[in-house]
Order: structure tokens, then sequence, then C-alpha cells
């Protein structure tokens, strides 16, 4: 007889059937905890509060990365990009409510925004990744993509809670793109170049122990304290004076599934500016659990695979039979 789909979905069960029997037999997976942070890792804080809209950091992230403006009008007079994408990786986007007559207020409001990537602590880009194209520096923590190495899967775009990796769709040989923090800038001894041309500090660089540490100070102090505020790296002596801010009393990124080495510093709640509330746990640490008790030793793709080959076979007999 043919191999109908009746005989086969039969045949998809029996295997699926021996698949758990299988599996009933090893030993569960143990779900890991979440992976931390390197000693040594390098991040950036961006505070909301202190951003001015110029998008020199824009301009300077295309100049460091040889990436070219991104027009989105008819025009074509100004880089206009709206969001990150396949030509941008870092870009300034504004909040507005009512009336707008008030910064970092959230109603009759405005306020800025970056967004990039945020080189999470146990990245979902990296576990998805099938052929190593993305890594985690052990030393550093910054995440990085080697076009070479990458097949174009795009696991990473799926997985990646803050929708980071971007592809160039419109290329005949297109690669993936995403914030490096610079690293071939920090390998001569350079900072990312988004914060050193920042005007006001809104974005700092340096160790996340010390950038962590000023995120705290700033947060836990008074709104309208007269309070110092460095330029380009955390250790700045660079220094001005200002009112501080009325944050949000969370840093953004110290928590999010499983940290961030950005962190972020807003007047206006984060899920209005983009960046939504997230768990603690990481979503790399559920999948590579669930993962590997379905893969661990392949046993249960195998029992299936034997259970599939076995109704075939069957299938094949009684059909020579027949004739």
């Amino acid at each position: 007889m043919a191999v109908s789909r009746r005989n086969f979905l039969r045949g998809a069960a029996a295997g699926g059937a021996a698949a758990a029997c299988a599996a009933a037999v090893t030993e569960p997976a143990a779900a890991r905890e979440n992976l931390q942070m390197p000693p040594k890792a390098v991040g950036l804080l961006y505070d909301s509060t202190l951003c001015v809209g110029c998008k020199a950091c824009v301009a300077a992230c295309r100049d460091a990365n040889g990436l070219a403006p991104e027009f989105t009008t008819d025009e074509k007079i100004w880089d206009t990009a709206v969001d990150i994408s396949g030509k941008t990786i870092t870009v300034i986007k504004l909040y507005t409510d009512g009336t707008a007559k008030h910064k970092d207020q959230e109603k009759d409001g405005f306020a800025f925004m970056k967004r990039s990537c945020l080189h999470c602590v146990d990245p979902s880009c990296v576990s998805v990744c099938p052929v190593s194209a993305m890594t985690k520096d052990p030393e550093t923590g910054i995440v990085s993509h080697e076009p070479a190495d990458c097949i174009g899967c795009r696991y990473c775009v799926v997985a990646c809670p803050f929708g980071v990796p971007q592809f160039e769709f419109d290329k005949a040989f297109p690669k993936l793109l995403k914030c490096e923090m610079c690293k071939h800038r920090q390998a001569e001894g350079k900072i990312p170049a988004c914060a050193e041309v920042c005007p006001t500090g809104a974005t700092l660089f340096g160790p996340m122990t010390a950038l962590k540490a000023e995120a705290d100070r700033r947060t836990s102090t008074a709104p309208g304290v007269p309070t110092d505020y460095m330029r380009k790296t955390v250790d700045s002596t660079d220094v001005h004076e200002r009112p501080n801010a009325a944050y949000v009393k969370h840093t953004y990124g110290t928590t999010e599934v499983g940290g961030t080495q950005m962190l972020l510093l807003s007047g206006v709640p984060f899920e209005k500016m983009g960046y939504p509330a997230l768990r603690e746990r990481s979503y790399a640490s559920e999948a590579e659990t669930i993962q590997e008790g379905i893969y661990g030793g392949f046993v249960a793709p195998m029992a299936l695979f034997a259970g599939l080959l076995f109704m075939a076979r069957k299938n094949t007999k009684n059909h020579g039979e027949e004739e």
C-alpha cells in the first residue's frame, strides 16, 4: 500500500512515543543560571536627561564604522534615519506628549533616547547562533558579529528582545549589522565614537563597575541638587555642573534579561521610551535548558528518526507484498 498521510502521521506518533520513552530514561536538563558579567567588562551609560538631540553620536558612529547616511525622505539632504536598520546602528529617538513644553517630563513633555545594541550580559543572539558568528568577548563583554562566519539564518534577529541585529535586505551580498562598541577604536586606545563626540556627556564610556556606581549616584541624588557631570569617560576630569534631574528610580539594564552593558537613565518611564519591561532571567539560559533537554546526547531526535524509519520500511514491505 502507498504511504498515506494517515500512515505517515501514525508513524510520526509512534516515533514521538519512542522519543518520549527515550527522553524519560535520560536525566532532565538542569536549568543554568544567568551568565555573569566579566570582571573587566566595559560599557556605556546613556543619560537621557543630558541628551539635547544633536545626533552628533549618530554622525560619529557612521564615520567610525564606514556607514553612509540613511535617507528616508525624497529630498536626501539630511541623514533622516528613524530607527536602527541595515544602514544605521545608532540613532536618537524623540518622545513627545501633549504640548511638549517640558524636557524629560512624561506629561506635556519631550525627551530623547538612544537606541543601539545594549550588549547583554547573557545575550540571546550569541546563544542561538548555530555557527558562532555572534560572540561575546570573555574579557570586555562586547558582543560582536563576524560576517565571514555568518550563514544569514537571522536567528539572532528573531532572538534579540531589543530588536537590535539588523540585516541588509537591499544588497546582493548582504550582511548583518549591529553596534560593536567601536572595538576597533578601543584596540587603538580610543573610546567609542558616540561617547567621544557627545557635547553634554549624555553618553559615557568606562568600566561597568564605575558606570553602575555613577548611575546610582545620580538616581539617589535629589532633583535640583547641583551635581557634577563628566564628559566622554566616567573618570574624566572634564566636568560640568547642573541641577540633578528627576530620574525614574531605576537604571535600565541592571536587571533586564540578566543585565546589559549599556545602562540607561531617564526622566520618562522606559516603556514610553521604547524599552520594554523585561524579566531578570535571561532568555538564553531558559532556551538552552530546553534545547539540552531535547537534544542532549541527541537521544530524542534519534528515537524519533528510528520510529519514522520503522514505519517507512513497514509500509514499503506491505506495498511490495501486495504486488
